[in-house]
């Protein structure tokens, strides 16, 4: 597969062959012919295929091991995934921070990694340890059970935790890393790099397809253990493939002052102007209002920072319907008829598949056809701008959650009109057919809104902080997740107190329909703002290229 655009004669390239803002594996000035590039991201990429298998190898299909083996209710398991899921995209922030003041991605990949691989081995053995049953914890007359079933949770959640640190501190830096080892100053080298964020989700969601498929089954049919043993044995080889490309490897070099203390400083600076004759966001920087000591450039960042925010704030609501693809989807497929070949039965997580198949079968169509018909007329190497790349995949989501709620009706229909709404355990004779479009355009969703906030958040903060930068857009899903927890806790508590809950655990019983619709007026809200704040928005930096690209 070809990654690389022939642009050597559109784009030649002018400038020099040593690198001044990076070093090689030996401390010297990097040059062009020798580090970086496709080769060294390559690597990278093939590093974070292997995580992201691991990673959806054992998060896809918690909820299943949540209300299984640990016996759990729906409602319970469904908040506390999406409070680790929110934990785990929010902790990159602090890894990102972590490598962009002291440690440098280099070394905050292979330490988080060291610590993954810590994770999923005592996940593992929490897994296969004997007496780990919950199910008799109301008999006064089984309290061993219950303190071994509680030792057992305890080890569960400590080592999910434990991979979620370790996330925290490799997966902002990895994406970071990768993007580095294209040159933003370079005509050539930034079209590769606009490129290399659609191939770098394609193949984590190519992986991630693979995983949720073969470890869904793994998990349901075989073992728990050997199911979280393989994403352990997988990030084993993810390090020794992230270290064997070590010398190819460009290194960004840290700045002698930490940026964070530099911006915040700013941020002090300019709180103190805005307190004193008003601040406007969009306006040119008062530099005669900071203190001698604070640095011009410093004060740029600080708001460029802070016009971040609004974008930020109105993608968080994706993040909540983002998050509904891994728990409620989940426990609504594994109500349906899931036979699709005499006795072969589909695990009800690994309907997430058709998610990646959407990315794996849209991402190229995008990146090889969109994007260079789209950037003859807009002159924009990316075809469309980032931002209306992200409105389009929350346009998609929008519809995602609607087709949802509609199959849903067709569900709680189906189960009345057969008598099964007091047999959970009867699957609804409905197909497993009926939940794929919904997953299919929350593939395509991601495509544009995921991809979309990867680059724009890498690209609109200062130069220093960009793992912080990614760390942003995996902020957005981890609030997000927060969000719908509280949602879910909330919905649960007052529909509860009027009768039967939205997530009885009775599904048949249930309503994800009446949340799903809640969800789609959330997002219409979420939509409407963000189209306001994307109109106003000025970009930190205009690239555009020549019409003939």
């Amino acid at each position: 597969m070809e990654l690389n655009l022939d642009l050597d004669p559109i784009l030649p390239s002018s400038q020099p062959e040593s690198m001044t803002e990076f070093v090689n594996s030996r401390g010297q000035p990097a040059t062009r012919s020798t580090t970086g590039g496709w080769t060294s991201a390559l690597f990278i990429i093939g590093v974070e295929v292997a995580e992201r298998c691991a990673y959806y190898g054992i998060s896809s299909n918690l909820i299943t091991y949540l209300t299984g083996p640990l016996g759990e209710g729906t409602a319970t398991a469904a908040a506390a995934l999406n409070t680790w899921s929110g934990v785990a995209t929010m902790l990159p922030l602090l890894g990102a921070f972590i490598a962009d003041s002291w440690l440098g991605r280099y070394r905050t990949i292979v330490f988080a990694s060291l610590l993954y691989i810590m994770g999923l081995g005592m996940l593992t053995i929490s897994s296969i340890i004997p007496s780990t049953s919950n199910s008799h914890c109301n008999d006064s007359t089984n309290q061993k059970n219950c303190t071994n079933a509680s030792s057992h949770k305890a080890l569960f959640f400590f080592s999910l935790y434990l991979v979620a640190f370790a996330q925290g501190g490799h997966k902002p830096c990895v994406q970071a890393f990768g993007a580095d080892q294209f040159d933003q100053s370079d005509p050539r080298e930034r079209i590769s790099k606009n490129s290399f964020f659609n191939w770098w989700y394609f193949g984590i969601c190519a992986s991630g397809g693979v995983a949720v498929v073969t470890m869904s089954y793994v998990q349901d049919n075989i073992s728990w253990g050997l199911g979280f043993g393989i994403p352990c044995s997988i990030m084993i080889l993810a390090l020794l493939l992230f270290l064997l490309g070590t010398r190819t490897y460009r290194y960004f070099v840290l700045e002698e002052e930490n940026p964070f203390i530099r911006v915040g400083r700013s941020f002090v600076a300019l709180a103190r102007s805005w307190k004193s004759k008003g601040f406007c966001v969009r306006g040119p920087v008062d530099v005669t209002s900071l203190s001698d000591e604070d640095n011009a450039d410093a004060s740029a960042e600080a708001k460029g920072l802070l016009r971040l925010f609004p974008i930020w704030a109105t993608c968080l609501i994706y993040g909540v319907l983002f998050a509904q693809s891994s728990t409620f989807f989940t426990k609504q497929a594994s109500t349906l008829d899931r036979k699709i070949s005499g006795d072969v039965e589909v695990p009800p997580a690994a309907l997430q598949v058709f998610i990646s198949v959407a990315i794996i079968c849209f991402i190229p169509i995008y990146d090889k056809l969109l994007v260079p018909l789209t950037r003859k007329f807009t002159r924009i190497p990316s075809g469309i701008t980032m931002l209306q790349r992200i409105g389009t995949g929350m346009a998609l989501s929008l519809l995602a959650v609607v087709v949802a709620a509609l199959v849903e009706i067709k569900r709680l229909k189906t189960a009345k009109e057969y008598g099964l709404v007091d047999k959970p355990k009867v699957p609804v004779p409905m197909s497993l057919w009926w939940m794929v479009p919904q997953y299919l355009l929350f593939g395509m969703a991601d495509v544009f809104t995921i991809v979309g906030m990867q680059e724009f958040f890498y690209d609109q903060v200062p130069d220093a902080l960009r793992s912080l930068g990614l760390a942003f857009y995996l902020s957005v899903l981890g609030v997000g997740s927060f969000i719908s927890s509280f949602l879910i806790s909330v919905i649960d508590k007052i529909s509860s107190a009027k009768g039967k809950s939205w997530f009885s655990n009775n599904l048949n019983q249930a309503h994800l329909d009446y949340f799903y619709w809640f969800l789609a007026g959330l997002s219409a809200f979420e939509i409407v703002l963000f189209l306001y704040f994307s109109k106003i928005y000025v970009y930190r930096k205009r690239v555009r290229i020549d019409a003939d690209v």
